[in-house]
């Protein structure tokens, strides 16, 4: 019998559940888990995870009132979830850092420091986690502080080359191209139709895919974002890629061949496309995503999205403080 496509893109990728749902990530055993304040607010609306809500607003109750009292109980709910996630999964647990802090690097590193400070208050060392920041030049610039005190960091909302190699060049962990957005950007704009191979989002990953391995960075390539099995069958054997419960329920039951589409060694396209490294200094990184309509866009609609789920998180916490 056919092994799942689940199964078979295992042996070659590393799985990562898109998803803050405990019990999803209990039910598809991904090697990784990552999260985002959208995921987060799903999953505190949940009522199966009203106690860990109502302890973490219990808690923040002892410490005062007001706007920072919200913003720790919040604090402390991302982490509350990662560290059950930890019990789960064997490798790492993604936490992101607040998405209004996105154009402030100090802040950012403030708040890395202390997600690391709080996991480690619950026996969690810091080689289970993955800091998640926004692909911003101050982001990045904040992971290149961080992996210097060997706090490793996932760049997310990521749409362009540019962003990929100032990642590489601030040596952050792994990196998180959003696949189905890109996707998105260029169906409104008139764009297709698309088949799997030249989808936009594939075909980005995919050269980003090829620029690292051309010149042996070791940033990890985690594609996300996917908008149908289609994407992730064409990005069989990428470094990780994670999948929202969803779509894994859908490899899990999918049969036939998946053929390995990426691999480590130097492929014909990234000898062809990149003949020498890309460098790039603040002017020149900001000019190349002025230049990038899709990227730009994409990026600073990310920022929005999250922060506005971030609002919404801080609404629903604030509600049961009263």
């Amino acid at each position: 019998m056919t092994a799942s496509k689940l199964d078979q893109l295992r042996k070659m990728t590393t799985v990562v559940a898109d998803t803050g749902d405990i019990e999803a990530v209990r039910r598809l055993k991904p090697v990784d888990c990552t999260t985002n304040p959208t995921l987060i607010l799903k999953a505190v609306e949940n009522p199966a995870y009203a106690a860990l809500v109502d302890e973490a607003v219990a808690w923040g109750k002892k410490a005062g009132g007001g706007d920072k009292a919200v913003h720790a109980i919040c604090d402390r709910l991302a982490v509350t979830f990662g560290a059950e996630l930890t019990k789960i999964v064997p490798g790492r647990v993604s936490t992101e850092v607040d998405a209004d802090l996105s154009f402030d690097t100090q802040a950012t590193i403030d708040k890395a420091r202390a997600v690391i400070a709080a996991y480690k208050e619950r026996g969690i060392e810091k080689d289970r986690i993955l800091v998640k920041i926004a692909s911003t030049w101050e982001g990045i610039q904040a992971a290149k502080v961080l992996q210097g005190e060997g706090i490793d960091c996932n760049l997310t909302l990521l749409f362009s080359l540019p962003q990929a190699v100032a990642c590489a060049d601030a040596g952050a962990f792994l990196i998180s191209p959003f696949v189905g957005r890109i996707l998105d950007w260029h169906v409104r704009a008139g764009g297709g139709p698309y088949t799997a191979e030249t989808d936009p989002g594939v075909v980005s990953v995919k050269s980003i895919y090829a620029y690292y391995k051309a010149f042996g960075i070791k940033t990890v390539v985690m594609g996300a974002s996917f908008r149908n099995i289609g994407e992730i069958e064409a990005l069989a054997g990428c470094d990780r890629l994670t999948i929202g419960p969803a779509l894994l329920d859908e490899l899990a039951t999918a049969t036939g061949d998946l053929p390995r589409k990426l691999s480590p060694a130097a492929s014909p396209q990234a000898a062809s496309e990149f003949t020498k490294k890309i460098v790039l200094d603040e002017k020149a990184f900001r000019f190349a995503m002025n230049e990038d309509a899709m990227g730009t866009e994409k990026l600073a609609e990310g920022i929005r999205g999250f922060v506005k789920d971030l609002r919404g998180l801080r609404k629903l916490v604030a509600a049961k403080l009263v």
